[in-house]
């Protein structure tokens, strides 16, 4: 919820491309790396502890931030920005000549990441051959 939000923020902000950028790679890979640490996560370890009854503290401090950013959010007012950006097109030549080697050098590390994950998890079974 929280990628979406900023996601809106810079829809606001007319960063249309920012925008979708927030939404397909947080949305879209942090989302599913948060998933495999749950699926590799032992359920076992977690099913012995007990509620220790600060749920009804939670929950009022939970609400009260929730009524405290609404606030913020309708009490002041949005100004319209035309706002100047520049064109996509020296966006689009700048990540494929100045930026094209960082961006290569950032997927190979998400490729080490995921065989190293694919290797964390196949490396537990013992029985298969």
């Amino acid at each position: 919820m929280a990628m979406i939000g900023t996601a809106g923020v810079f829809l606001l902000a007319f960063s249309e491309f920012l925008a979708l950028v927030q939404l397909l790679i947080y949305g879209g890979a942090i989302v599913i790396v948060i998933v495999f640490a749950l699926m590799l996560t032992r359920i076992e370890d977690f099913r012995n502890l007990n509620d220790n009854g600060q749920w009804l503290l939670a929950a009022i401090i939970s609400v009260s931030l929730l009524i405290v950013l609404l606030l913020g959010l309708f009490g002041s007012p949005i100004e319209n920005n035309s706002g100047s950006g520049i064109p996509m097109r020296y966006l689009g030549k700048a990540l494929f000549t100045d930026w094209a080697i960082p961006f290569e050098i950032a997927s190979f590390v998400l490729l080490v990441a995921l065989i190293g994950t694919v290797v964390l998890v196949r490396g537990d079974d013992e029985e298969r051959p």
